[in-house]
């Protein structure tokens, strides 16, 4: 009953997310559209321009002031809470996630971290990145923005290649993209917001307002577009593991980010002029180099496995997989040398009773009709192997995330041996045949 709702907990923590996130990269991407779609030639007194569309069967005049209009309505919306909540519900879904379990989900197997170790810097970093992002926009570099996002992409890089080094690559990304949301709804809350109430002040108090908090206020807000395509790429990184399982997925994410950046820059300049239409096609040239230099390599064949029976020992299923422990168990201790095996033909074929007994020992304790891990009260992703038919059919997914990527079994927590994900790549290359 407890992952039951657990399950659910995580469910409605991720659809709220979703929904309020939704709602503010929306607003987000209207609004840079509408400042750089204004007509501002001969506009009105006072306008710096203004914008005629047509949307759900209305037609709408929409019209910007240079500051402000004389007096202010009685009725004026205020974009925040759409921020405000996005990332409460963030923070909510990392605890749900990752910090109400950190040695299962957050930290990656063999970290040097304890658990709350990984907690606090999980959360510490947040607001660490806030500082660090909020002094650098202050200083010099403020009046210089090509180099100031050079830079605050250099520091966010770094601090992903830092958390892959003690956090799961889920973790490692996630914590990427809390530290950008952190930044954005810092902006709102300490920068745009502050600057909008001082601007509402200054009419209502009949003073002539400040041009530099709303100008200040544009700038953060430009930089929270820049922000959304790689944080929305973040937010579904988690069903990709050639990107996080990677071990080098602090540089995927690096160039993911550098072609999301260059296609919003060109939605956001091509109002002007063409002149960045090259971005798209780079963007697009960018995915595909990565998508193959993530490429699992072949695994090789291991003939003295499939000749030898007894080159597999089972360790015993660790009783915190099955017992109610949540914690990994801590990595077997590596066999004595066996003799070496006398040569076995190149080809020689695994049998599917060797990979059969490697699957419902270390993965079909989760990934079951009934699983007997307290982890889950249904097979994740319902995903299942308790036949031989589906283990074949999700043989290109145990491939991914058991071979290549190696982020199954979760921390580890049933041991699974390398060499048994050499033996199960190896039988999944010569076809995954189940005969």
């Amino acid at each position: 009953m407890e992952a039951h709702l657990l399950e659910w907990l995580n469910l409605s923590v991720r659809w709220v997310h979703m929904i309020t996130g939704v709602a503010w990269i929306g607003a987000s991407f209207y609004f840079v559209w509408l400042e750089n779609n204004l007509n501002r030639v001969n506009p009105k007194d006072g306008l710096a321009g203004d914008l005629w569309a047509i949307h759900g069967g209305g037609i709408y005049h929409l019209e910007k002031y240079k500051l402000a209009p004389p007096t202010m309505p009685d009725n004026l919306h205020w974009f925040k809470w759409e921020a405000y909540f996005t990332w409460m519900s963030g923070i909510a879904l990392l605890c749900v996630v990752f910090y109400s379990n950190p040695t299962l989900y957050l930290l990656a197997p063999g970290s040097s971290l304890s658990g709350p170790e990984g907690v606090l810097l999980g959360i510490g970093s947040l607001f660490v990145g806030w500082f660090i992002y909020s002094f650098l926009c202050d200083s010099a570099l403020g009046k210089r923005p090509a180099l100031l996002g050079f830079i605050l992409f250099v520091l966010l890089i770094a601090a992903a290649y830092g958390f892959s080094k003690v956090f799961s690559g889920r973790g490692a990304y996630l914590h990427v993209g809390a530290v950008i949301g952190t930044i954005m709804v810092g902006n709102v809350f300490r920068i745009i917001m502050p600057a909008q109430r001082a601007l509402v002040a200054a009419i209502a108090e009949n003073r002539t307002p400040d041009p530099a908090l709303p100008a200040k206020g544009l700038l953060r807000s430009r930089h929270n577009n820049y922000f959304t395509l790689p944080v929305l790429f973040i937010m579904i990184s988690n069903h990709f593991p050639s990107t996080y399982g990677s071990q080098y997925n602090w540089l995927i994410l690096a160039g993911i980010a550098v072609a999301a950046v260059l296609v919003r820059h060109y939605f956001n300049t091509r109002h002007n002029s063409q002149k960045y239409a090259w971005t798209l096609p780079v963007g697009a040239l960018a995915m595909i180099c990565l998508a193959y230099v993530t490429g699992p390599k072949p695994v090789a064949t291991a003939p003295d496995v499939a000749k030898a029976p007894a080159a597999i020992e089972y360790q015993p299923l660790p009783e915190t997989a099955l017992g109610g422990g949540l914690k990994p168990a801590a990595p077997a201790a590596p066999a004595a040398p066996a003799a070496e095996p006398a040569p076995a033909p190149a080809q020689a074929t695994i049998d599917f009773d060797k990979v059969h007994g490697v699957i419902q020992e270390r993965c079909a304790v989760c990934h079951s009709a009934k699983p007997t891990s307290p982890l889950f009260s249904t097979a994740p992703a319902g995903v299942m192997f308790d036949t031989p038919a589906q283990i074949q059919q999700q043989a290109a997914r145990i491939q991914a995330q058991a071979v290549a990527s190696q982020i199954m079994p979760l921390g580890n927590i049933t041991q699974m041996t390398q060499q048994e994900r050499d033996l199960i790549g190896t039988w999944i290359n010569q076809g995954a045949r189940t005969n």
